[in-house]
Parts: C-alpha cells; structure tokens; sequence
C-alpha cells in the first residue's frame, strides 16, 4: 500500500481561507496589492543601498539582503495563490508543492539569521563604535551571510527530504494557502515520528540560537545605552537600533501568535488566517519601518524619485 500511494499521488489542494467563491475577488485583490506593496518597497530599499555609496556600510548591507529576502519569501507562495484564485484551480503538483516548502523554510530561516546578524551589527555600533570599522569589516559581512544561507539551505534541505520519505492517503487536501510542512505531514499515511521530532527540534535549536543571539546583544546595548551619561546621547544610539528592534518584535510576535492560536483553536483555517501576518503582512511593513525612522534612506529615495522624474521630463521632452 505505501509503494501504491507513492507512484499515484501527483497533486495536492491548497484550501485557502475559504472555499465561498464570492470572497474571492477580495481575497484575490487584497494579497495582490499587499504582494505589489511588499515587492515595489523592498526593491526600493534593496535600489536605495545599491545607488547610494553612503549607505554601502554593514547595517544597509543586511538590509538590502533582508529585502531581497523578503522579495523572495512573499514570491514564494503569494503569486501561486493568486494564479489558483483566478484559474478556479486550487491544485498544486506534488513536485510543486515540495519546492514550494523548500524554498518557504530556507527564507523563514533566513529572515531569522539576517535578524540575529542585524542585531549583532547594532551591538558592535553601540558599543564597539572606535573598532566598528574594524571588526564588522566586508570580510565577516560575506562570512556571516554565507553562514546564513548555507544553514538555511541545510535545514531546508533536509527537511524537504524527510517529507519525500513520507507515503500519502487520498485525502490530499491542504486547509492553508501554500503547503505548509505541517499540514503536509498531517496527510501522510506513513510513520511521522522522526519527521515531527526534526521539525521541532530543528526549529527550537533555529529558533533558540537567533532569538538567544538577538536578546544578549540587546542586553548588553541596554547596558552599554545606560551608560552613557547625555539624554542625548542615550536617544541617539537608542535610535539606531529602533528600527531593527521593530522589526524582530514584529516577526517573533506574529511567529509566535501564530502557533499559539493554532494549538489553542486546533481550527487549520484559522492557523491559516493567522500565518498571513508573518508571511505577508511582516515584509510588506519591513520597508516602511526602515524608510520612515531613517533619514539616510528617505534621501536616497527622494534622490532616485527626483533622478526618475528628471529623466522622465527629459524623455518627454524629446517626444
């Protein structure tokens, strides 16, 4: 029976939110305009770093490669929601949904090691300023970040690979908007012990590192901030890190929210609902978040509006 159920499965349905097809022109429009928000203010943030050189320092450098991330986090899942949505097709391929999984874990891995590399950044600046230069130079930017993807690309792996072991039933249907490992395994027919021991333990090691890196920097930034005498000084090297901070509690907030309810509502629709916030809604305000608490890149957007609207007149100009 496993060898049958292996070679006939060939898809899975992605349930969605609601299978009440007069919700789905909104459904449809609202995830595409926060999909178009997410990637127009990420690239944004990603053309900002690339074409000003005053930004080229560590902190725009984790930025610009957490955007980028983002990009690819949301383009993962969103545009094939949409394109089910408008086909009336909630079908995916098995192939399909296992690269969909994998490429969804290695981009929620690596949005929690560019927040914990983010926070060790803010640590050496705060505390280290003399030697910041020095210690976070481009040689330990490119190794960190390499260790990020290489991590990441690991877990993911192996995580995909646990789910091809797995024999499934006929009952194929997924209640979420992308295929979520969790839901996948739920389906399988076959033994899931080892399966869910490396989910949880892969994500509680994942999950204890970063979240364990991001509290001790920002433990010893408390410190190093209450020991500066000036308000005004405890107000500028708070403010560096403010931004950065927003955005780990957001992440870790709705992350956390989101299992929470699911183990509380045991309701797969409502696990579903409540992903949305830190799958889509998290980087979607990511940018805003940057973009408006910095004046750094609030000019090198206005820079590259104004060079777009020079060039714009000067084209029609021509015509």
């Amino acid at each position: 029976m496993e060898s049958r159920n292996k070679t006939r499965i060939s898809e899975f349905l992605l349930l969605g939110f609601s299978e009440e097809p007069e919700i789905q022109p909104l459904v449809f429009g609202l995830f595409l305009s926060m999909y178009l928000i997410t990637v127009f203010g990420n690239l944004l943030i990603i053309l900002a770093f690339s074409s000003d050189p005053h930004l080229h320092t560590p902190m725009y450098f984790f930025l610009s490669n957490l955007s980028f991330v983002d990009i690819c986090f949301t383009s993962t899942t969103i545009p094939k929601m949409l394109w089910n949505i408008q086909a009336e097709n909630k079908a995916i391929t098995y192939e399909g949904c296992i690269i969909q999984m994998y490429f969804f874990i290695l981009f929620v891995c690596l949005d929690d090691f560019l927040l914990t590399v983010m926070a060790y950044d803010r640590f050496v600046a705060i505390c280290h300023p003399l030697h910041y230069t020095v210690i976070m130079n481009s040689w330990l930017c490119g190794l960190l970040m390499l260790v990020s993807w290489v991590m990441s690309a690991l877990n993911s792996l192996i995580q995909s690979l646990m789910v091809l072991q797995l024999s499934f039933c006929t009952d194929l249907k997924i209640p979420h908007f992308f295929c979520e490992i969790n839901q996948m395994v739920q389906l399988a027919c076959s033994d899931t012990f080892f399966n869910d021991m490396l989910f949880y333990f892969a994500a509680g090691m994942f999950g204890f590192l970063t979240l364990t890196g991001i509290l001790y920097s920002y433990s010893k930034i408390v410190s190093c901030i209450r020991g500066i005498s000036s308000a005004q000084g405890k107000y500028k090297a708070f403010s560096t890190c403010a931004s950065h901070l927003s955005m780990v509690c957001l992440f870790y907030c709705t992350s956390l929210g989101v299992y929470l309810s699911s183990a509380a509502t045991q309701s797969p629709h409502s696990s579903a609902t409540a992903s949305v916030m830190y799958t889509v809604v998290t980087p979607m305000l990511n940018p805003f978040i940057y973009s408006l608490r910095n004046k750094d890149i609030k000019r090198a957007l206005e820079r590259i509006i104004e060079m777009a609207a020079t060039k714009g007149s000067a084209v029609l100009g021509l015509k």
